[in-house]
């Protein structure tokens, strides 16, 4: 390759990361991590997801094949089949089989996914001579960016384990190195008393410890600190327990660490790609909400394990020679039950009650039941055999039970699977919506909840919307190739894979819909 691209690519996802983190705990952050990124490489400030839901496999996917679920498929972290009849998970595969345990967790790959990776672009062009790994605490978050020809992708397998783990899908046993790391049980230090880094009093950016809007772990009365892992790990999963702590983030640092010394990732003019998202953001995110102390604290840990990444790739690439970039799968909203105290329009949706009223709706209109044969992801899949076997019109039924979701509270918007084929939305969150639509995968009448209103328990928080706290996540880009600088006009999460493409000299992923930022580059 030339030598002006990078030695290597280092493509960093922080789960459930809201843009505003970078700002509400910038003061908090160190100059080696974050702050290092911001100050010598090139911050858009406006970036978003173009398109709904925003969860953690259509963001990865998305953000690697420089196109949204319409094109590269991956509707949701699981989602109906239903020339299956069965629910599917994004990356599982029942025909792989698990390396480095005998558990399920093992059977997974890539091959749900329909697009091209930027990382398999990488492969293609130099002929399989860049190493590209995926590394992630969740499968999908490895296995999604490392795209399919990849050298290799690991997850986090947690119970009883603790270690990394692959499928045969990339290889057929463990290299010397991962079976080594694991053997040093790198998870058995990190069951430690989880203390805040600072005296807690100084954790002005976020609420009281003690509140009503956290989940507490199993066996602890309430969602405060410290928090002792040890002792509660035997009711929270074991070595799961880690990944809704901030050392899961940890231990990704250690394992991504090692791969880059013992693969000599970043040691020839063949560009190398690292793939790494860290996922216990999302976990502590979901458990404790975008408020809480947690949070606040886990990104503080975060930015000292960036500091750490970028010093072995100083130490082992070399400055100059290397390029990051930073961005998030998803956002997140404020817990629904803090705002509504803070007399904001927020609250809960109640999925069940909804589904047997519209169910009713139905039943009352056509004389039949039993017409919605699935509901997944706000997506409502109707019988279309039960349908055509009663003579009901498929766009009526559409047409009809859309009119009627309109109508019931909660429920901001509401779209037909016939106007999401047939029309073309370029603005608002009809665009956002069609994006998301895969014609052969997504459902047939698809709504959209009110701002604020979620589908989840009254603790703890979660994402999946298209309003901007899903939506506005971070971008940045830093190192080689990289001009410094700043813009807030609007960029989108699918523009990352062209731009990097662009850096590298190489085709963009195959479905690519996204435009390079000519800014970022040099």
């Amino acid at each position: 390759m030339a030598a002006s691209v990078p030695r290597i690519v280092v493509g960093i996802v922080v789960d459930q990361m809201r843009y505003d983190y970078l700002t509400r705990f910038a003061h908090r952050y160190g100059e080696d991590g974050f702050n290092r990124l911001i100050a010598g490489g090139f911050n858009a400030t406006n970036n978003h997801y173009n398109f709904v839901p925003t969860y953690t496999a259509p963001g990865h996917a998305s953000i690697y094949t420089g196109t949204t679920p319409a094109d590269h498929g991956i509707i949701g972290n699981g989602w109906y089949d239903k020339f299956l009849d069965q629910n599917v998970y994004n990356a599982g595969d029942e025909n792989a089989t698990p390396v480095g345990t005998l558990s399920d967790e093992g059977k997974m790959s890539p091959r749900r996914l329909l697009s091209s990776t930027v990382t398999d672009e990488l492969e293609l062009f130099t002929q399989g001579r860049s190493k590209v790994i995926g590394i992630s605490i969740k499968d999908r978050g490895a296995i999604l960016p490392a795209g399919h020809a990849a050298d290799a992708a690991y997850w986090y397998r947690g119970g009883d384990e603790g270690i990394f783990i692959t499928s045969d899908f990339y290889m057929e046993q463990l290299p010397q190195w991962v079976k080594e790391f694991n053997e040093a049980a790198p998870s058995q230090s990190y069951l430690t008393t989880w203390e805040t880094m600072y005296p807690i009093e100084s954790y002005t950016a976020s609420g009281n410890d003690l509140n009503s809007y956290e989940r507490a772990p199993r066996g602890k009365e309430t969602a405060t600190f410290p928090y002792d892992l040890k002792e509660l790990a035997s009711q929270n999963g074991q070595y799961s327990l880690l990944k809704s702590t901030p050392y899961g983030n940890s231990i990704i640092t250690d394992f991504a660490i090692t791969a880059l010394k013992e693969e000599n990732m970043g040691q020839d003019e063949v560009t190398d790609f690292l793939a790494v998202s860290y996922s216990s953001t999302d976990y502590v995110g979901h458990q404790y909400g975008v408020n809480s102390v947690e949070v606040e604290d886990t990104y503080l840990r975060l930015d000292k394990d960036i500091a750490r990444l970028l010093k072995a790739l100083d130490s082992q690439v070399g400055k100059g020679n290397y390029t990051v970039f930073l961005s998030a799968d998803h956002g997140a909203v404020n817990v629904p039950a803090y705002l509504a105290d803070q007399q904001f329009a927020a609250g809960y949706f109640d999925e069940k009650t909804f589904i047997k009223s519209m169910d009713s709706l139905l039943v009352k209109k056509f004389q039949t039941t039993d017409l919605i044969k699935k509901v997944s992801n706000d997506q409502i899949f109707f019988d279309t055999a039960l349908l055509a076997e009663n003579d009901i019109d498929f766009a009526d039924a559409q047409d009809y039970l859309a009119r009627e979701i309109r109508n019931y509270p909660g429920v901001n918007k509401a779209f037909t699977r016939e106007a999401l084929v047939n029309a073309n939305f370029t603005t608002g969150m009809a665009a956002l919506v069609q994006k998301g639509f895969h014609q052969q995968r997504s459902g047939d009448v698809i709504f959209i909840l009110d701002p604020g209103t979620i589908v989840y328990s009254r603790q703890g928080s979660t994402h999946g919307s298209p309003q901007s706290y899903d939506t506005h996540v971070p971008l940045l880009f830093y190192g080689k190739g990289i001009k410094p600088g700043s813009t807030s006009e609007r960029t989108h999460i699918v523009d990352i894979a062209p731009t990097i493409a662009s850096l590298l000299k190489i085709s963009f992923p195959n479905s690519a819909t996204g435009s390079p930022i000519s800014k970022v580059l040099e």
